[in-house]
């Protein structure tokens, strides 16, 4: 057993999955801001168990003095994806980034794996900086759909209870579900268009009941109570019949009393 400090060994991984978290959930909010759609659904990331690497290690024939060289996904991130075509587009923002050097890829989406295995892998280095110095930290990234990481992470438990064993039975039934999971990506990529839209008109109805809900409450700051009571009541009776336009010129409406109640109390009338 290697008697190395396992804690401090991991560190740099640890900060290195923070950090890229970070910048891809950074860089999902950008994308939504500047194209109101963002093609990272979310992201996750997780340091490998110690013992996980120990059995890689073994597997691959890896020394443990060449750990940090012969194993490259101890650190992983792993970003999720709407739609199929997504994952290509994010692959290209991850290699025009500057912070990161992308040192090789694995297509396992056009070039899939026997077992139906299906995802978009990319071997980064990465600099993070350590209370030693600066380190260079090899990561993983894997980029796949919603379907094909659903797949995956069953068929990874599948695999840790039968130790890599799986049935016949059970491999064939599984390549059937990824077969399946391709025609879901794939069908969800024709409607599209359809989704999208369906989306966005959702996340504005949501954003306007917000900002109209937030302007109420700050008819009560400028002490309108009576506005602001009246406000809530005919807020009610236009979302029980979802009148979106109605919400729509109410909020300009209440806005304009609130700009008006601003400008008031700026130039000091009392009557606010």
């Amino acid at each position: 057993m290697d008697s190395r400090d396992w804690g401090a060994f991991l560190l740099p991984y640890e900060q290195t999955v923070e950090e890229l978290k970070v910048k891809f959930k950074t860089m999902r909010s950008e994308l939504k801001k500047l194209e109101e759609y963002a093609p990272i659904e979310f992201v996750t990331g997780r340091v490998k168990k110690i013992s996980s690497i120990l059995d890689k290690a073994k597997r691959l024939s890896v020394p443990m003095d060449q750990l940090e060289q012969g194993i490259e996904d101890i650190a992983g991130i792993r970003i999720m994806c709407q739609f199929v075509e997504d994952i290509r587009r994010v692959a290209e923002y991850i290699r025009a980034r500057k912070d990161l050097r992308v040192i090789y890829e694995k297509d396992y989406i056009t070039n899939y794996k026997e077992s139906g295995y299906r995802s978009f892998h990319m071997i980064i280095e990465y600099p993070v900086q350590t209370a030693l110095g600066l380190k260079n930290v090899l990561a993983e990234i894997q980029i796949r759909t919603l379907a094909m990481n659903f797949w995956a992470t069953i068929e990874h438990s599948l695999n840790y209870k039968y130790r890599e064993s799986l049935p016949d039975e059970m491999r064939g039934r599984l390549k059937k579900a990824a077969e399946a999971a391709f025609v879901l990506d794939n069908e969800m990529s024709s409607i599209r268009e359809e989704i999208l839209l369906a989306q966005k008109s959702f996340e504005d109805e949501s954003s306007i009941v917000n900002h109209l809900l937030t302007a109420i409450h700050q008819l009560y700051f400028y002490h309108m109570v009576s506005e602001a009571i009246e406000a809530q009541q005919r807020f009610n009776e236009l979302w029980e019949t979802r009148d979106m336009e109605g919400l729509k010129e109410m909020h300009t409406e209440v806005t304009q009393k609130i700009k008006a109640a601003k400008k008031a109390l700026e130039s000091g009338d009392d009557n606010v």
